[in-house]
């Protein structure tokens, strides 16, 4: 068969079978085609505009009738010459633009711009692993059942407008039980029944798209990339910003109240700050229709300086050897929370009320933190074309309310203000209620590299009534940037970690440190204590962490003693017992117990002369016997000898220690 090649340099014809690969018709289209022409460089596609192009060496394998071409098909190709410049196709060796917009050179040591390219999936639903429990949602049917109404005339097998089943965005329902928010499975519901309709028989869409702000990298127009060039068809819209409609969290459940007293127990003595990640699981929260709730069971403090009115973060080091700790405990990063407090020096215990309506509820600078932070931690789905879309990661707030008291916030940085923060379009004010838009030109007043900012708008209604849109420059109202969360404890507490008292990491400043000391005695090893029956002393998250820090286990032993842990299985604690690593961690903590405190030689004489002298009152007894004293202070089995021995010794020098001589 006959097939029609165009390209920059003419139209070619080629004879090929529709057994012929795309390898073999490559090969004898480069006969055609100038010398110059780079072919790592060749694509193809069945558009003049470049639509669905593929490049040749990703399909060489693939037979030219598998893809349905036929006689006389017309095939449209690009491709570059190895001396051509970005934006030409003569072979000449121009030299390349590089300069910046504003006309000035580029010089070589300067940044470029961030990989901005995104890559779409052409059928997701079969590719993307999402979490079991978007899984468990995505099966329910989710629809709000109704009993009868006063207005039904029919039978109690039938059913009317009056009591037919809702649907889970129901406007009225959600405004009856107060959810400001409908949950992200409703609003996924609601936007795929407005996407796909299958009684139409079209192809299925994902109804899913996350905002994408930035300058398109792979703009098939031909001109240089960003900074160089730019067109209508690579550069971002124009953003036109409105309070998100749903929530991809709806509920901050704490496991145990004893998590955020524990928390805050650093502010208590240090009057400073402190922030902490939350590691929890997620679970479905079935006060809001199809909705999810991220469960918390530890709060791990990262290595910090704490400051009157703020933290500074310092290098976490080991954070991926905690969330591997988590991991193997069932549990993952939920979010992240610190404390805002301040005393309100009433002696009452009581704080000042910093956020409400008339300040603020979260502050510019503390939106783009979380906006970072919920972009580290993609949410996987299947129904977004690109595999993720917005985050599960939380924000909490610990701060006082309008009564002086101790209260958490919990909220989540909207899709809009993460991918806003990807672009570097936004930054933080002196303002915290306002949001600045940032400028294209540096410091020296040079045109950035890296960020496009694109025109950004928000509505809002005025003074008249009226729904108008205002542009956002130079700044905007935070509140179009977040969502608010509810949170609570569970009426019935069911924490998977059951033990507290062992110290917090990186609390030294406080003079509280992780050492082995502390360990022994949180797990019962010291001289005069006894392990539990059950086994739960390592049940705390601090512990576990502390251990994997020791490296005494092997990885299957820290696996069961994470298992029993969160699952307090009492087969499972004596396995764990038995095992070569626990037995040596017991040897460390034996070995390192604690010291007995020195006493001065003056005051041991001291009381051994207050003990014999014929003044005191209990002069009249007997002296007491060396047995007496062994039975006074009885001394542990598990003893070294050389200490009891020591101790014999000592009570045989003192004084009037000898025994009663016969009168």
């Amino acid at each position: 068969m006959l097939l029609r090649v165009r390209g920059a340099d003419g139209t070619v014809r080629l004879t090929v079978e529709p057994t012929t690969t795309f390898g073999e018709m490559g090969q004898q289209l480069l006969t055609h085609l100038p010398p110059t022409v780079d072919p790592k460089t060749i694509t193809m596609s069945n558009s003049p505009t470049g639509g669905d192009a593929k490049r040749l060496g990703d399909i060489v394998n693939f037979k030219l009738g598998q893809i349905g071409l036929k006689h006389g098909d017309l095939v449209f190709i690009t491709y570059k010459h190895k001396s051509d410049d970005a934006n030409g196709s003569n072979g000449s060796s121009a030299p390349i633009n590089s300069g910046k917009l504003n006309g000035k050179p580029v010089m070589p040591g300067e940044d470029f711009p961030v990989d901005t390219k995104i890559e779409r999936i052409a059928r997701p639903w079969e590719v993307v692993k999402q979490s079991a429990l978007d899984d468990r949602l995505d099966r329910q049917d989710g629809k709000i059942p109704r009993s009868r109404d006063k207005m039904c005339r029919h039978g109690p097998k039938g059913m009317c407008d009056y009591c037919q089943p809702l649907d889970p965005f129901d406007a009225t329902y959600l405004a009856d039980k107060k959810i400001k928010y409908p949950s992200f499975h409703s609003h996924l519901r609601k936007i795929n029944s407005a996407t796909n309709k299958p009684e139409l028989g079209s192809s299925y869409i994902p109804p899913l798209a996350e905002p994408f702000y930035r300058v398109r990298r792979d703009c098939p127009s031909g001109h240089p990339q960003w900074p160089e060039g730019v067109c209508t068809k690579c550069q971002p819209s124009a953003i036109t910003l409105n309070p998100q409609p749903f929530r991809m969290v709806d509920h901050v459940e704490f496991s145990s109240p004893t998590i955020i007293d524990g928390f805050i127990d650093a502010w208590r003595k240090t009057g400073s700050q402190r922030l902490g990640y939350l590691y929890g699981r997620y679970a479905e929260y079935t006060e809001v229709p199809l909705g999810t709730k991220a469960v918390v069971e530890a709060i791990y403090e990262p290595p910090q300086v704490d400051e009157m009115d703020g933290v500074t973060l310092n290098a976490w080091e080991n954070q991926k050897d905690i969330d591997h700790v988590a991991k193997l405990c069932g549990l993952e990063p939920v979010g992240v929370i610190w404390t805002d407090l301040l005393d309100a020096g009433q002696g009452n215990g009581s704080v000042v009320c910093k956020r409400h309506a008339d300040s603020y509820f979260l502050s510019s600078l503390e939106t783009c933190f979380a906006a970072r932070l919920q972009a580290q931690h993609p949410r996987p789905t299947k129904w977004s074309d690109t595999g993720r879309f917005g985050s599960n990661f939380v924000t909490c707030i610990i701060s006082g309310n309008e009564e002086g008291e101790i209260a958490i916030s919990a909220y989540q940085a909207s899709n809009d203000a993460v991918e806003m923060v990807r672009a570097d379009i936004i930054e933080p004010s002196a303002d915290p209620t306002q949001m600045l838009v940032r400028n294209e030109e540096e410091d020296d007043g040079s045109t950035s590299r890296t960020r496009y900012i694109p025109e950004v708008f928000f509505r809002k209604v005025n003074e008249y009534g009226a729904n108008v849109q205002e542009n956002a420059k130079p700044a905007f109202p935070i509140e179009y940037l977040f969502v608010t969360l509810t949170h609570g404890f569970p009426a019935d507490p069911k924490p998977i970690f059951t033990q507290t008292g062992f110290p917090i990491e990186n609390r030294e400043y406080i003079g509280e440190s992780q050492e082995p000391t502390a360990l022994a005695k949180a797990l019962g090893m010291k001289p005069g204590q006894k392990p539990s029956a059950d086994g739960q002393e390592v049940s705390n998250f601090h512990i576990l962490c502390f251990l994997h820090q020791m490296g005494t286990m092997s990885k299957d032993e820290e696996a069961l003693l994470c298992k029993v842990a969160s699952q307090h299985d009492l087969a499972d604690s004596f396995q764990l017992r038995s095992t070569e690593g626990w037995q040596t961690l017991q040897a460390i903590l034996k070995s390192t117990g604690e010291r007995i405190p020195k006493r001065r030689r003056d005051e041991s004489f001291a009381a051994a002369a207050d003990v014999s002298s014929p003044s005191s009152p209990s002069s009249s007894t007997s002296p007491p016997s060396t047995s007496s004293l062994h039975h006074a202070a009885p001394r542990d089995a598990e003893e070294p000898l050389t200490k009891r021995m020591a101790a014999f010794r000592l009570n045989e020098r003192r004084p009037g220690s000898g025994r009663p001589r016969s009168p």
